[in-house]
């Protein structure tokens, strides 16, 4: 399992993401545009955004072991409101659908709940939060939030790795699955799970692919009701990419090149058209936009004539973009697929 040991990680980035490249830069293994050409694909393509990502800051209640964002109570950067209201004109001028709000712990933006209110003064059809869940039960401020979810009828999407205390604990911390069930059921008390959608994403807690989603779903329900009286929707299984904590366990145990060895032996091409970097736009705090959450950690931008910031991007700039590929992509085409909304392929 992940080293107790790993909380912050951008200080040595440097001394990590070398290592990580050289076993692409010396021909051992494939890069993700080699899978991608062999496939038939000279290139990633965009459709119409569809789903608006909005990471509102890095700060967390939670120092969890997997945290791509490196998220933590040690990060302080948050969307202003003026990046809030530019993302409000942009999701109305693109004619996005969903909205999907995420972090860090998103609530502890002092102006989420103002923006979750002006959007649902838009034509956006859905607003996804997702939320930890003990961010719900960590604070007084914070224990409304399942009324506040309800009142706007939101989607949450929250985190819970597995269905018993020991390895939830040991890739979120100490605790964090009897907090997790106190938010569940706060969660269901406001109608969550049954009058609102309610659902939750499993991570691996370790260098290995997820398990059949559907199967982690059954066996989560079962499991969760049965002990906890708890019901919720769906179950989004995730990979977990080699980015940020994650990439630095990797290195330091040893586990990188095999790990890597795995994605790229999964890759699966009936995944490529469901990628969610082609539906979906990632836009940082600072209103900076990606092809996908997981470029923006790696401030890998959009490159569109040197556009980058939402101010100066146009649907038609979005539409006429090829999109930005590394080898962290393989994490997505690996086995089932994997993206922000679960598995791609049934």
């Amino acid at each position: 399992m992940l080293d107790s040991s790993l909380t912050s990680l951008p200080n040595r980035l440097v001394d990590i993401e070398p290592q990580a490249d050289s076993i692409f830069a010396d021909g051992k293994l494939p890069t993700f545009k080699d899978r991608l050409k062999q496939n038939g694909f000279a290139a990633l393509s965009p459709v119409k955004p569809e789903i608006f990502q909005v990471n509102v800051g890095y700060m967390c209640n939670q120092t969890c072991k997997h945290c791509h964002v490196d998220a933590g109570p040690h990060r302080k950067e948050k969307m202003s409101v003026d990046v809030m209201k530019l993302c409000l004109e942009k999701i109305e001028e693109f004619e996005t659908d969903i909205v999907d709000i995420t972090g860090g712990a998103p609530e502890m933006n002092e102006d989420f709940r103002w923006f979750v209110r002006e959007l649902r003064k838009t034509k956006v059809r859905e607003i996804i939060v997702r939320s930890n869940l003990t961010i719900i039960v960590s604070n007084p401020k914070f224990m409304d939030l399942p009324e506040f979810f309800a009142e706007n009828n939101i989607r949450v999407v929250s985190s819970l790795p597995y269905y018993q205390a020991s390895k939830t604990d040991r890739q979120r911390g100490n605790g964090v699955f009897d907090k997790s069930i106190r938010a569940l059921k706060l969660l269901n008390d406001a109608g969550y799970g049954r009058k609102f959608v309610l659902d939750l994403v499993y991570n691996p807690g370790g260098a290995f692919l997820p398990g059949n989603q559907s199967e982690l779903e059954r066996d989560f329900k079962h499991a969760l009701w049965k002990e906890h009286g708890i019901v919720f929707n769906n179950l989004l299984a995730l990979t977990n990419l080699p980015i940020n904590r994650f990439l630095e366990y990797l290195i330091e145990s040893g586990n990188y090149e095999e790990y890597m060895e795995k994605l790229i032996s999964s890759f699966n091409p009936a995944a490529i058209d469901g990628l969610m970097c082609k539906n979906t736009l990632s836009v940082d705090y600072l209103g900076n936009v990606y092809d996908c959450d997981f470029n923006q950690m790696l401030n890998i931008p959009i490159h569109k004539n040197g556009k980058k910031h939402l101010s100066e991007l146009s649907l038609n700039d979005l539409m006429d973009r090829e999109i930005q590929v590394a080898e962290h992509c393989f994490g997505c085409t690996a086995g089932a697929g994997s993206s922000c909304q679960g598995t791609l392929v049934s």
